[in-house]
């Protein structure tokens, strides 16, 4: 005769049960990569298995938002272009305060995007919660990720029918401070080489950075962030952002640009009156649901698909 399992033990299975079948998974076809042949560098335990949910009290676009927490284990996935290719690429970084990540929204919404242009997508769940130094929001392990997949990237180059010249990144809020980390902190790497892999340079092409926070300071207005340090080797960018999104202040965006043409970087900016925070590539009814057009376009300037 067996004996009842006490409700702990039952309860603790039903956790761990849940934790599992909620692990986000990409659309069939796809598959997610480990982008480090081991342990990550600076491993640090999650407070907790990873899990999604999707949030639903705020609507994008009419739908609610798929959330990924507590990412130890970081991976990336490919999604290339199912006509034409350009031979560009572009890893994805989803914003989320370096706490979670808005992995559709920020993240396959992205990805449906750029393949429509004939570009690969390269989504990076990146390491969350990251842990954060100074006024900053600096999160040393997301850098690391970045650099990481820029090189495994390059490396794949031929597997994956891209240009090794031409691997760009965009990301947005925390995703966008990343883009401007991972634009600007390449000369050194974060972390000591785990493999061949690491030989190839970590330095991204071009840039996309979308409503990026974590890089001005109210109590140094007028001052970059002193950690994303421009030079005249920063990659160009493009910026998009709203006047009036509530997260992370637009002088974000301006105080990055003014320092982006200090350093004569290639940059263009678009400021729009309206749109919010994190409003990605869904349709509103804001003008700055357009500006993935505007993107497309610089593109298409800075060679990188062909008009």
């Amino acid at each position: 005769m067996h004996r009842a399992l006490p409700i702990f033990v039952l309860f603790l299975f039903a956790v761990s049960l849940n934790a599992q079948t909620n692990l986000w998974q990409p659309s069939p076809g796809h598959t997610q990569i480990p982008i480090w042949p081991g342990t990550p560098p600076d491993a640090h335990p999650a407070p907790g298995p990873e899990y999604t949910r999707t949030d639903t009290n705020t609507l994008i676009g009419g739908k609610g938002v798929d959330l990924v927490y507590n990412v130890s284990q970081p991976t990336m996935t490919v999604y290339s272009p199912k006509g034409t290719n350009t031979g560009a690429a572009v890893i994805v970084f989803p914003g989320g305060g370096y706490q979670l990540l808005a992995i559709d929204l920020e993240g396959t919404d992205i990805c449906d995007w750029l393949n429509s242009q004939g570009i690969t997508a390269v989504l990076l769940k990146y390491r969350v919660p990251n842990h954060r130094e100074g006024p900053y929001g600096e999160a040393p392990m997301a850098l690391e990720d970045s650099q990481r997949t820029i090189s495994l990237v390059r490396s794949q180059a031929a597997k994956l029918h891209i240009a090794p010249n031409k691997i760009g990144v965009i990301g947005f809020s925390a995703g966008g401070h990343l883009v401007t980390a991972t634009s600007t902190q390449f000369n050194k790497r974060s972390y000591a080489p785990a493999d061949t892999v690491d030989r190839e340079s970590c330095r991204p092409d071009f840039a996309i950075a979308c409503y990026p926070g974590h890089l001005w300071d109210d109590d140094k207005p007028f001052e970059l962030n002193p950690h994303i340090t421009i030079t005249t080797n920063t990659p160009p960018t493009f910026i998009v952002q709203a006047e009036d999104d509530p997260v992370d202040n637009v002088n974000n965006s301006v105080i990055y640009f003014i320092n982006l043409k200090k350093a004569k970087v290639s940059a263009e900016m678009h400021i729009f009156a309206s749109g919010g925070h994190a409003f990605g590539v869904r349709p509103t009814k804001n003008p700055v649901t357009h500006w993935p057009t505007l993107a497309e376009t610089w593109l298409k300037a800075i060679g990188i698909i062909s008009e």
